[in-house]
């Protein structure tokens, strides 16, 4: 179908908008808009009739449905002063009042069009599925479409390693090569959930490396971010990107396929469902709620193994880290969850390390753990997850120095995703090496993001006890106890430094007044 109106011409089959010939850039979710007041343009649409139609039922703020307004107004030369094309009407919504024609798709206008076979529409994996589009190259230097490419299959090969993850290979993704196109088409023809498109500038010797995750088939932008670099060595700074952006897509596809499962309206819900409703709440330590999930899933598929390895970590932190009354019925339960998710695990760089997480805590050999993860990482070096465990390793090792190495690696692979993990790591291996000063912040920052978490408080509340700071120490015990009165787990400490040990212990009953 083609709408013409005034100097414009809009093809809904092109997904195209044309101004006296010439093409118009419109984002995915504008052109929706626009299409949309044009198919109803006898009537005044509401926000929620937007909102049910072009955002698919979404909430979506004011000021985000005024900018896509504002977007379409431009587009077809309109104005919010003028009017002419897009009206608002106050307190009702907003109606194209121009004068408009349609003619249906004609051969005399795109015979090519009108000669392509439509490329048929794929069903969607069982598991959330992506597709990395050829990055535009905007140096306007074709000379530069080698590094171009060479990034956009560096990152297929990242992303290859998320076991979860269906990638689409490149040979599929680089048919688009060169063309306009829309994500929701390219989800559509490819069968994937979610599209990566970006672009690279090169000026210089420096370069900038744009990209961002789009939902396909909303056109909705979960994630965006630029990387600057050097190309004084091009395939390091490639290899930086690649991680860089599987690091940070992992958890931002995670949130997006949680937010998708709990929309969903069943009865019959699938073991992977129910992990995925079971993971917000273990992130906000709704521990025996997600177990309760988890052990769900587990029924349905005694071998699904994320299941298994986050129902492990359920149990591992209601035992060392909460005042949970069964404690020794949840500590065989969590070695016997960790031990069939490792069976189970095969290769799964996510699998494994909650499971060796879990196990460590609970009795297992740490140097086991330790290698376990390692092994882990060899398959994902992208997964930031598992640089996190590795560090919480090495700090119960003793390994101060590499336990902060590793949570600034996890920080910078996943800067947005539970900072407050990363940052309660960080802290507690400053306390460690006394720089009480340095770590307080840290310890913050982790009880900021992690109100519910009691193991931050403890640490801050010995970090100023160590520092003479006794009011400010009992200030934080009083904010623990609020959230569980066990200030001091009878459970044994997994370090094995006992300095470590030791310095926790004393600080803790400074702070409870405690002779030391």
């Amino acid at each position: 179908m083609r709408f013409l109106f005034g100097d414009h011409a809009l093809d809904t089959a092109r997904r195209e908008l044309r101004r006296s010939g010439d093409h118009i850039a419109l984002e995915p979710q504008v052109f929706d808009l626009l299409v949309y007041l044009l198919q109803n343009r006898e009537r005044v649409v509401s926000k929620d009739d937007l909102l049910a139609s072009v955002w698919g039922g979404r909430i979506v703020s004011d000021a985000a449905l005024d900018s896509r307004i504002a977007a379409a107004r431009r587009a077809v030369g309109d104005s919010g002063a003028a009017q002419t094309l897009i009206r608002t009407f106050a307190r009702k919504g907003v109606r194209f009042v121009g004068e408009v024609r349609e003619e249906e798709k004609l051969a005399a206008f795109a015979p090519e069009l009108a000669e392509e076979p439509e490329r048929p529409e794929l069903a969607l994996p069982d598991r959330p599925s992506i597709a990395v589009l050829p990055f535009a190259n905007l140096s306007g230097d074709p000379e530069q479409e080698y590094f171009a490419d060479g990034m956009v299959e560096e990152i297929i090969t990242a992303l290859s390693r998320i076991r979860w993850l269906f990638v689409i290979a490149r040979n599929s993704s680089f048919i688009y090569k060169g063309q306009a196109v829309d994500v929701k088409q390219v989800g559509h023809e490819l069968g994937v959930r979610y599209v990566l498109e970006g672009s690279v500038r090169r000026g210089g010797n420096r370069v900038r490396i744009a990209a961002q995750l789009v939902e396909a088939q909303t056109g909705a932008h979960l994630w965006a971010d630029r990387f600057d670099g050097s190309l004084e060595d091009v395939f390091d700074l490639q290899d930086k990107v690649a991680s860089s952006v599987a690091g940070i897509i992992e958890p931002a596809l995670q949130a997006a396929e949680t937010v998708r499962s709990a929309s969903r309206r069943t009865s019959d819900l699938s073991a992977y469902d129910l992990y995925l409703r079971a993971f917000p709440m273990f992130l906000t330590f709704q521990l025996h709620q997600a177990l309760a999930l988890l052990e769900e899933a587990i029924a349905r598929d005694p071998r699904y193994g994320p299941a298994l390895g986050l129902a492990a970590q359920c149990c591992q932190h209601l035992v060392a880290n909460f005042s949970a009354p069964d404690r020794d019925v949840l500590r065989s339960k969590g070695i016997d969850f960790g031990r069939r998710a490792i069976e189970a695990a095969g290769d799964d760089p996510g699998i494994l390390a909650d499971a060796a997480m879990a196990l460590a805590v609970l009795g297992e050999d740490l140097d086991a753990m330790i290698a376990l993860v390692d092994h882990a990482l060899a398959f994902n070096p992208s997964y930031a997850r598992g640089w996190l465990i590795s560090g919480f390793m090495r700090l119960w090792a003793g390994q101060t120095d590499l336990a902060i190495e590793h949570g600034e690696l996890a920080l910078r692979l996943s800067p947005r995703a539970q900072a407050g993990d990363k940052t309660f790591l960080i802290g507690t291996a400053l306390f460690f090496g006394q720089h009480f000063e340095e770590a307080v912040p840290k310890l913050w920052v982790a009880i900021e993001a992690m109100p519910a978490y009691p193991n931050p408080y403890r640490y801050l509340a010995a970090c100023y006890a160590h520092m003479g700071l006794l009011d400010e120490a009992r200030a934080t015990i009083a904010r623990l106890r609020a959230i569980m009165p066990e200030v001091i787990i009878s459970l044994p400490l997994p370090y094995r430094n006992p300095q470590h040990r030791e310095l926790f212990l004393s600080g803790l009953r400074l702070a409870l007044g405690e002779t030391p």
